[in-house]
């Protein structure tokens, strides 16, 4: 036993008497008593005692503080020793009672596991909100798991071989805080007080009510960690959620594992559930706070040194508490913290997932120094244009090289995007560094994030890891892979187990039913499960060929990505020409426009398809086909010319170039550097008193006034099937002015065929985002329609004759309209000024996300609907009643149009999207079930569109034909390696 402290007084003896015993035997208790306290408070406080006890209320704050210490030393996320088992007895956190079991049978399950290879064939058994079994089910299980739930049977399901894959994990979304539709009042992405604000949480702004919800779980999408913007250097903390409904309708209830900073109380766990942060370099804070990347770079030293000199101050704290030294400390110190700051100190002690918005090598160099000298670990970079250049930089980040999240090909809106690369993902693989997919939501609609995954395979990432990249590698990265992204393997072993000892593989886990291989091109959902709960009420499923089931094989592009690396994501891009005679050899398909011109009512025309067959030849002199074969003798003499070159197809398709519309593609570079634009057209409707629209004193704008080639979304799309653009001048107001079409692949504007029609339609824009009214606009419209009769617009005005082109209906007016109310208008006015006048009005609607309401009414009315987003979103209020197409609705718009009779094309707002317009038109025939054929895909992108602008080429001109190596335009497995270009006289090479 330990000797009393100095300071320990004992008591005066006293005079014998008759108590004197009773006294005496007091003392000895109290004396026994103070020195069992005494010893037991050397044993819970340290070695130094006050003249008194500590008070209860000191004990338990000696005690809390004791706690504290030990919490901020633990560790974030689940031990190595971490167990789910105890779940599938007693269900998901997460588990909604009254939720039935379901066995999903014959499927072919991608688990995730071993490194994404492994592929298991058989049942899969969901119960309490988990995935109780995969593989093989025994009957035993099956018997148990109906007696555990009494009164509910089983649902069972067979998928006839269908593709199982994990619930998607989009890591970078922004779905809540910026809500579909996009109002003022649900906009709560971007704080703009400050570039520092780590104290910030995007779950005090997310929307419950956001309608992306259910399209993103349409498209596979389970969860996603909901980061606020990138206004700022620290924008605040993100939250993972669950994008299912819950019955308590908070944001909270869709957090999974809310951190004990959100809640306050430990969640039902035994461990510290990890915390999520975004930052963001460069363009983004340095905008909108008028700072440099110098500024953003001490910005965030500066931050990190307040929570360094907090996070000490706890250390040296609780050094003394953890030594029990309660003399150095008052009886009633606070443990040191800063409510402002207290997040930060955790990214220091690796307690949070940090998600770093950073495009350059510049920035992430910047990052990468800020990890070492503050020494804390970096989860993922987002967007990260430039990693691919710099892997062994990222490496040097302090804790190891993090995830990359990218867009697969959306680039170049920015100068530090300029240099962004679809062979991003292949390369950084190859360096070993962990790849991810994102959608951005709603820069990409977070539905078709499994296509930015698709893609990054069509580039050449392995198959596995662009499987991963939206699976388990989003989900390791954001702590969180013990709970989604795999579908764990071995689950018959943990039945085998008496109390399912040692088992750490079962999770609760969100599955997803495919209805084709989800790497192939327009992969859907059949079924989404999200805690064992059905997400889609009444899918429409389709119906594939059973190639779908297989996966894709794409193209090898070796060269072309060893060249963006070569070229620091600047390969060059112009084709190589060949001119005289060309034999160019298996050819599975050729098909053409059936007169070779371009006139309205011109036809897709199938020349031959030989699927099954070698592959025929075709020869070509100066651009033209001058010899088709159709035997083995027929163009004997040319396939024999010593002096032509040879191009072997390999089973391809020879098909018409397509065509893009809608976006800024030519008169746009990089989209937020005025200095590489043709700027935006003043609106005439709110320039001037009156405006100078209705005083006839507005100038039509023209297009080809400020075209510039070889852009690289330009000469992107060229080398990607699409020959021709049909662009309008840039602009948001009312009157945009007259389109130019051009050929994607010219030189400049003065080259042979680069301008194939300089006016081709007159563009205005109706709509509730412009400052003024949609009535004003509807009477403005009015006035310049049937302005020449009434004299409200002067016949010498620089306006009047494209006006009057558009009044005798020589030219197309295109309206940029998405509200089926303002269609209606519209038409109402097409079919008076008809009357009025006598002269067809060519109206086309563009935009058109409600124009599937009206498709009777628009097919009635002849006019013709350019469906600028094919894959419908409802980003803003007038364009809220999408039809969503399969599995939400039987239809999609593209098709309920069609049925109608109504003359439909498909373009595009995103000038880096243009290339993908193959992709779409085979997207939108897959989603048809069959009643788009391919001809008819094609058209969506040439001739209807060409219909609908009033695109005419000169009698004698032929258009361009696009060669496709390996497959057709409608897969992933072909790949352009050509142009055949009549009118230039020449056949381009890639």
């Amino acid at each position: 036993m330990e000797k009393l402290s100095s300071d320990y007084q004992h008591p005066v003896p006293r005079k014998r008497g008759s108590k004197g015993p009773r006294r005496l035997l007091g003392f000895v208790i109290v004396a026994c008593i103070t020195q069992g306290i005494y010893v037991l408070s050397q044993g819970l406080f340290g070695t130094s005692v006050s003249h008194s006890t500590p008070s209860p209320e000191v004990q338990a704050h000696r005690a809390s503080l004791v706690a504290k210490c030990k919490d901020i030393h633990t560790p974030a996320g689940p031990p190595s020793t971490f167990s789910t088992a105890e779940r599938v007895k007693s269900g998901s956190d997460r588990w909604v009672p009254g939720t039935p079991p379901t066995l999903l049978k014959n499927a072919k399950i991608w688990t995730g596991a071993r490194n994404g290879t492994e592929v298991v064939f058989g049942d899969v058994l969901l119960d309490k909100g988990v995935i109780v079994a995969v593989g093989y089910i025994p009957p035993n299980l099956l018997e148990t798991t109906k007696i555990q739930n009494v009164g509910e049977d089983i649902r069972v399901l067979d998928v006839g071989g269908k593709w199982i894959t994990p619930g998607l994990v989009d890591l970078h979304s922004h779905i809540g805080v910026y809500s579909s539709p996009e109002l003022s009042g649900a906009s709560d992405g971007n704080s703009l007080k400050a570039p520092i604000l780590p104290w910030l949480r995007s779950i005090d702004g997310l929307n419950t009510h956001d309608e992306s919800y259910q399209l993103a779980m349409a498209g596979g999408v389970t969860t996603a960690q909901i980061l606020p913007g990138s206004a700022n250097n620290i924008g605040g903390q993100a939250f993972v959620i669950k994008l299912r409904p819950t019955e308590e309708r908070s944001a909270t209830s869709k957090v999974l594992e809310p951190p004990l900073s959100l809640t306050h109380s430990p969640n039902g766990t035994d461990y510290i559930r990890w915390r999520h942060m975004k930052h963001a370099c460069g363009e983004n804070p340095n905008r909108l706070y008028g700072q440099t990347r110098m500024d953003g770079q001490w910005n965030f030293r500066h931050a990190y040194d307040e929570a360094r000199k907090i996070r000490d101050a706890q250390d040296a704290f609780c050094a003394k508490v953890e030594a029990r030294d309660w003399a150095s400390l008052s009886e009633q110190e606070d443990f040191p913290e800063d409510l402002q700051w207290e997040s930060l100190v955790d990214v220091l002690r690796g307690r949070v997932k940090l998600s770093i918005h950073c495009y350059e090598a510049v920035d992430l160099d910047g990052i990468v120094r800020l990890s070492n000298e503050f020494k804390f670990p970096v989860a993922s970079f987002h967007h990260a244009g430039e990693t691919y250049l710099v892997p062994d930089l990222l490496k040097k980040t302090w804790g190891g090289a993090p995830s990359i999240a990218l867009f697969a090909s959306n680039f170049r809106k920015k100068r530090e995007a300029y240099r962004g690369s679809e062979f991003a993902p292949r390369v950084l693989a190859g360096h070993g560094i962990p790849v991810v997919m994102k959608s951005d939501h709603p820069v990409v609609n977070s539905r078709y994030l499994l296509f930015e995954a698709q893609q990054a395979h069509y580039y050449g990432l392995n198959p596995a890891l662009a499987l991963a990249s939206v699976t388990s590698v989003p989900a390791q990265a954001a702590g969180l892979g013990h709970r989604v992204g795999t579908i764990a393997e071995g689950m018959l072993d943990l039945f085998m187990s008496p109390h399912f000892a040692g088992v750490n593989n079962v999770f609760p886990q969100d599955i997803v039913v495919w209805d084709s291989h989800p790497l192939s091109l327009g992969a859907t959902p059949e079924q989404v499960y999200v805690d064992g709960i059905p997400q889609i009420s009444d899918p429409q499923p389709l119906y594939k060929p059973a190639a779908f089931q297989d996966l894709p094989v794409v193209p090898n592009w070796d060269i072309e990505a060893n060249e963006a690396v070569k070229w620091e994501g600047l390969p060059p891009l112009r084709a190589s020409q060949l001119t005289g005679k060309v034999v160019i050899s298996g050819i599975n398909s050729l098909v053409g426009f059936n007169d070779g011109g371009m006139e309205d009512g011109e036809q897709i025309e199938t020349v031959f398809e030989d699927e099954e067959g070698s592959g025929r030849t075709i020869v070509v002199d100066g651009g033209k086909i001058v010899c088709i074969q159709h035997s083995a003798d027929d163009c004997t003499a040319e396939i024999n010319d010593d002096a032509a070159k040879y191009i072997d197809l390999e089973g391809g398709t020879i098909a018409p170039g397509l065509t893009t519309y809608g976006s800024p593609l030519g008169l746009v570079e990089i989209q937020l550097e005025p200095s590489t634009n043709d700027g935006n057209v003043r609106d005439p409707l709110v320039d001037g008193d009156p405006p100078s629209l209705l005083a006839g004193k507005a100038g039509v704008i023209r297009a080809v006034d400020g075209l510039a080639f070889e852009g690289r979304n330009l000469l992107l799309a060229h080398r990607s099937g699409v020959s021709t653009s049909v662009t309008p001048p840039s602009g948001s107001g009312f009157l945009k002015g007259l389109s130019a079409t051009f050929r994607t692949g010219a030189q400049h504007a003065l080259s042979r065929g680069a301008i194939i029609q300089s006016e081709t339609a007159l563009h205005i824009t109706i709509s509730y985002a412009l400052p003024v009214s949609v009535s004003t606009q509807i009477s403005a419209l009015r006035t310049l329609l049937f302005g020449s009769a009434r004299s409200y617009v002067g016949q010498d005005s620089e306006q009047a004759e494209q006006w009057m082109q558009v009044r005798k209906g020589q030219i197309p007016l295109v309206i940029s309209v998405e509200n089926a109310d303002i269609i209606s208008t519209l038409l109402s006015l097409k079919r008076d000024y008809e009357d009025f006048s006598g002269h067809q009005l060519k109206l086309t609607i563009s935009g058109g996300s409600e124009a599937h309401l009206l498709a009777k009414e628009i097919a009635s009315a002849d006019v013709s609907v350019i469906l600028t987003s094919s894959r419908p979103y409802p980003g803003t209020w007038e364009s809220r009643r999408i039809l969503p197409g399969p599995p939400l609705s039987r239809k999609s718009s593209i098709t309920t149009l069609l049925d109608a009779g109504v003359n439909v094309a498909i373009g595009t707002v995103n000038e880096s999207a243009a290339r993908n317009t193959r992709f779409e038109i085979a997207w939108a025939a897959l989603e048809s079930n069959g009643t788009i054929s391919k001809s008819q895909a094609i058209a969506l992108a040439s001739t209807n569109l060409h219909k609908a602008l009033g695109v005419r080429h000169h009698k004698l001109s032929i258009p361009d034909l696009i060669l496709y190596s390996g497959g057709s335009p409608f897969d992933l497995e072909s790949k352009v390696t050509g142009v055949l270009s009549a009118e230039r006289g020449i056949v381009e090479t890639f």
